[in-house]
């Protein structure tokens, strides 16, 4: 019985020494937990630099549901680390939904359906919140070990029982740096969401407006053809009363056949746009439908120079390449203090029934970085920052290059149309109405009245194909010059080996 009892009082020091413990890594854990949340959506002027990173709310208390809330965290160490904006939120270019009219689909619907449906967007947005839950895992305090050790227990009364705690203490902050790592990784990667949904908007634009383009082209083609058809009825006329001539007829019916042919080619691109459409909108099944809209797009002059830098700092997908910046500059700081080692602490107490008294045992050591200081991880974290760093540059240069080939066309379609709207397809249609009006009056002959037609047929059709290129160069520089609204999304390169490397203590 008094072995019992004595067991008994082992275990309970055990639980008091297991509950001490327990305080003590919630209290450490706790340092590492931000004061006050800060919903990134709600403060978008505000800048997020080296010396305040952003850590994401603790997905444990909020419950089931991530939500991208941020944490304004203490400073970094980090000097190397970029300004850049904090993330837009998952919802800033949800357009208000209008939907499809009766008679056909909008530019606005359609762009809806797009970024409610596109799998590249929700394949990005799965990749943040992976991203997100490896920064929750990678700050997590190690579980402490709890249990029980027996001694001599084949010689009677003297036998020792113990209960015990064991306790792993990181040392250096490794997990509070492990977060500010994976802070600019969610970072980066709530970037990459944003990118993609430009793609996919820009996509849309530039697909609906070459669809649009070739619906109107056929439209202008089925209208020349009932007048080229009204040619060639009035050329057989002549010919049969002896005032025309074969030729004329031939000349009449080659028009008629041209006008046709571009009829005809102008659905078939209608139909293969459209499919192209609706497959960035991530609706393949939806059958074909009209489009509504204007293809003379607004498109002042610009200041290309000015476009630049303008891109340069709201392009999403540079934004989230200076930010693995600063998840490169923060690993730097984070493989620094690796080789500090942790503290393991053991704690047991309980009964020595040989001397009929309580004991209690402490044991606490460390590993000494004597063979491995880290210098490997070290090297490969500041090769990363480069590599990084030269990404930003090559992401740079590839938008000027890109804005160079879109200001281009931009410019040269603008002059186009102007000098259509202005000077050709007036006087196109004036040169028209007085041809058929001379040769009405048997001043003009019925070749001369053909050629009239085609030119203002051919002025249109080079109207529509300048519309098209200014609406595509347009949403080009409006989509920050990213398409690509179904290609491959950049997944997170980090896990959870953050934290696996701060508990090891090697």
């Amino acid at each position: 019985m008094n072995s019992i009892r004595c067991f008994r009082i082992a275990v309970c020091c055990g639980c008091v020494a297991l509950a001490g413990g327990c305080q003590t890594a919630a209290k450490q854990v706790s340092i590492l937990k931000p004061a006050a949340p800060v919903v990134v959506n709600e403060a978008p002027e505000e800048e997020v630099t080296a010396d305040k990173p952003i850590a994401l709310v603790d997905m444990e208390a909020a419950g089931e549901e991530v939500e991208l809330t941020a944490y304004l965290d203490g400073p970094m160490t980090a000097e190397a680390a970029p300004t850049i904006p904090p993330a837009p939120p998952a919802s800033k270019l949800d357009p208000v939904p209008e939907t499809a009219a009766g008679d056909g689909f909008t530019l606005e619907a359609l762009e809806y359906l797009a970024l409610q449906n596109n799998p590249a967007i929700a394949q990005a947005a799965a990749s943040a919140h992976k991203a997100t839950g490896f920064r929750q895992q990678v700050g997590r305090y190690p579980n402490p070990i709890v249990g029980y050790s027996g001694q001599q227990l084949d010689d009677k009364g003297t036998d020792q029982h113990m209960a015990y705690v064991q306790q792993d203490f990181i040392s250096a902050h490794k997990l509070r740096l492990n977060e500010r790592v994976l802070d600019h990784e969610v970072q980066s990667q709530l970037w990459e969401v944003e990118a993609q949904r430009y793609r996919v908007l820009t996509d849309i634009r530039i697909r609906f407006y070459q669809a649009l383009a070739a619906q109107q082209r056929g439209e202008l083609a089925k209208e020349f053809q009932q007048v080229a058809g009204e040619g060639v009825r009035i050329a057989e006329i002549r010919r049969q009363a002896l005032e025309g001539s074969v030729p004329e007829v031939l000349q009449a019916e080659i028009q008629l056949n041209e006008v046709d042919l571009i009829r005809q080619r102008a659905e078939i691109t209608y139909l293969a746009t459209w499919s192209e459409l609706i497959a960035v909108a991530g609706m393949p099944g939806m059958a074909e439908q009209r489009l509504i809209g204007n293809l003379r797009v607004d498109a002042p002059p610009r200041d290309w120079n000015a476009a630049f830098y303008e891109i340069a700092q709201n392009n999403p997908s540079l934004l989230a390449a200076r930010s693995r910046i600063g998840r490169a500059a923060a690993n730097m700081t984070r493989q620094e203090v690796q080789a500090v080692p942790n503290m393991q602490a053991w704690v047991g107490g309980g009964y020595d029934n040989g001397t009929n008294n309580q004991m209690m045992n402490v044991q606490m050591g460390l590993p000494l970085p004597i063979f491995n200081k880290n210098g490997g991880n070290i090297s490969a974290a500041q090769a990363e920052f480069c590599r990084a760093a030269q990404d930003v540059r090559r992401i740079e240069l590839s938008i000027k290059q890109r804005l160079a080939m879109v200001s281009r066309q931009y410019d040269s379609a603008s002059i186009t149309v102007d000098r259509l709207e202005k000077q050709i397809l007036p006087r196109a249609k004036q040169t028209l109405e007085l041809s058929e009006k001379a040769y009405g009056a048997g001043e003009f002959g019925f070749l001369q009245v053909l050629v009239a037609r085609r030119t203002f047929f051919d002025s249109n059709l080079q109207y529509n194909t300048a519309l098209v290129e200014l609406a595509e160069a347009k949403s080009m520089v409006d989509g920050l010059l990213l398409d690509g609204g179904l290609n491959d999304v950049q997944d997170t390169q980090m896990d959870d080996g953050l934290r696996g490397q701060a508990l090891s203590g090697q």
